[in-house]
């Protein structure tokens, strides 16, 4: 067991934040736009980032401490979501906030950073605790890493690296990763995050599964007949083109969120509720999932990427229309794919995971279909089987579907649903998933960060389809669906093969 931390609290009701300082490499990025430093501010808002607190922020873009300030509070101020700026609380938070210019690749830059730290940690006295956030290009990880080599090693303190997704772009590049990583930080300082472990119905399922002893026992082959995954989003690419058609919907969304997701709600019980030991059993389900044999591809795996449609009277241009995308990219904007876990709870049921841009709705759901009944009384019309709703976004909540009898006369049963909304249960604002995983990197509770184990067996997972999808033609023409609509025909066969049908969100 590891060493006890004053700043982990094993059950995680209240994490405290020791002092430090947060050094963010493309600090003048939309990530630090957008998320961290607003997720920051609101973490000062309420009262949960130490006085001893600091940003040091970095990047090429030549700017004093004061116009890096005004241009964090422009950000904040867009992008706060469900706040009131407070103009004495800003003046009180920016008074933290830093700026050193610089090349990634030149040692002047760290050399800069460092003098600039020690500063830091003089003036706002924070202990010698260092938190490095890469959020920058993947291919700048390895530069800045072996940058920081100096830095790693702490003289008093402590030093963590956060490393924003994808990890690697193939099981290859992950290992060469990993290889560059450690040559600088050990794994216990490495800090892989993933935005989707921090969102509190993601982190549900753990309480949801293991503190309620009625849907334990049914969390099985017998009762459960199968699992669907979606992520869909209504938006295309919106300028990000270039980036997506490197890497597809495969990549971006199931080879790290979605089997994450998958992996803690098959995962099997920790013994005690420790960073390590949940990882254990998360790394222990996604190595569980049945290797894919070139074979099986077809009938387990379906790409698609959308076409122009008409949707609300608006002409909504193909993927290979968009800004800049190949007018003759094979880019997969969705993917579905039918995973199996070889292990005794899970053995023969089906894993459905889809993901896809340009769909009908922006939502996210984990719909755990259970069995029927082994023998009805009632039509199989109105008896339908129950269903476990874990809605991730865009409102975070539990849906459980039964059937109930319809008032009046005769028995005829109609599926009604038992609801829990975040928002509406507790009265209180859902931290959003960043301020969630920044208070966890800087109190040192790895939980739900990403482990190297855990992206090779991701990587091993979805590598033998990339590779057939790489190698041989299309399955059909691109682009296969419309935009609007819920994806390519294909993906509704993989399921109709098994007897089964999408469930609309």
């Amino acid at each position: 067991m590891a060493d006890a931390n004053p700043f982990q609290d094993p059950q995680r009701f209240e994490r405290r934040v020791p002092p430090c300082a947060l050094v963010i490499f493309g600090a003048n990025g939309d990530l630090t736009k957008r998320k961290l430093v607003p997720s920051l501010y609101r973490l000062a808002i309420e009262r949960r980032l130490p006085q001893g607190f600091a940003i040091v922020g970095t990047s090429r873009t030549p700017l004093s401490d004061e116009a890096f300030r005004e241009k964090m509070e422009a950000a904040v101020r867009e992008h706060l979501e469900n706040s009131h700026f407070d103009e004495a609380i800003w003046d009180e938070f920016a008074r933290g906030l830093f700026y050193v210019a610089g090349d990634l690749a030149s040692p002047d830059l760290y050399s800069a950073l460092t003098a600039r730290l020690a500063e830091v940690a003089q003036q706002r006295q924070t202990g010698g605790n260092i938190l490095f956030y890469l959020s920058t290009q993947p291919s700048q990880y390895s530069t800045v890493a072996r940058g920081l080599a100096p830095l790693a090693r702490p003289n008093g303190g402590w030093r963590r690296l956060v490393v924003e997704k994808p990890f690697g772009h193939d099981d290859r590049s992950a290992r060469e990763l990993e290889t560059a990583l450690h040559e600088c930080f050990t794994e216990d300082q490495l800090y892989r995050i993933d935005h989707y472990l921090g969102k509190e119905t993601v982190q549900n399922i753990l309480a949801f599964r293991f503190g309620n002893p009625i849907f334990e026992p049914l969390w099985n082959r017998q009762y459960i007949d199968h699992v669907q995954i979606t992520a869909a989003e209504s938006i295309g690419v919106e300028g990000r083109g270039a980036y997506y058609q490197e890497a597809g919907a495969l990549r971006d969304m199931i080879q790290n969120h979605l089997l994450q997701v998958l992996a803690t709600i098959a995962m099997e019980p920790s013994a005690v509720f420790e960073p390590g030991a949940v990882r254990d059993e998360r790394a222990k389900l996604l190595r569980s999932i049945r290797p894919f044999r070139p074979a099986d591809v077809a009938t387990h795996a379906v790409a698609g990427q959308y076409g122009p449609a008409a949707i609300g009277g608006k002409d909504i241009p193909g993927f290979r229309a968009e800004p800049g995308v190949n007018p003759h990219a094979m880019t997969d904007t969705y993917a579905a794919v039918t995973f199996l876990i070889d292990n005794w709870r899970w053995a023969g049921v089906p894993f459905y995971v889809r993901s896809g841009k340009r769909m009908p709705k922006r939502v996210t759901d984990i719909a755990i279909r259970f069995r029927p009944v082994p023998h009805s009384l009632f039509s199989s019309e109105s008896a339908r089987p129950n269903l476990l709703i874990l809605r991730i976004q865009p409102e975070e909540g539990i849906s459980l579907r039964f059937s109930s009898k319809q008032p009046g006369s005769g028995m005829k049963l109609r599926p009604v649903s038992m609801d829990f909304n975040y928002g509406t249960s507790f009265g209180m604002r859902t931290p959003t998933a960043y301020e969630t995983l920044l208070v966890d990197a800087m109190a040192g509770d790895p939980t739900l960060y990403t482990r190297q184990d855990m992206v090779e067996a991701s990587w091993a997972a979805v590598q033998p389809i990339l590779d057939v999808w790489a190698n041989q033609p299309a399955p059909g023409p691109f682009p296969n669906y419309p935009a609007g609509t819920w994806g390519p025909a294909a993906s509704d066969d993989m399921l109709a093969a098994r007897g089964h049908v999408w469930r609309v969100p």
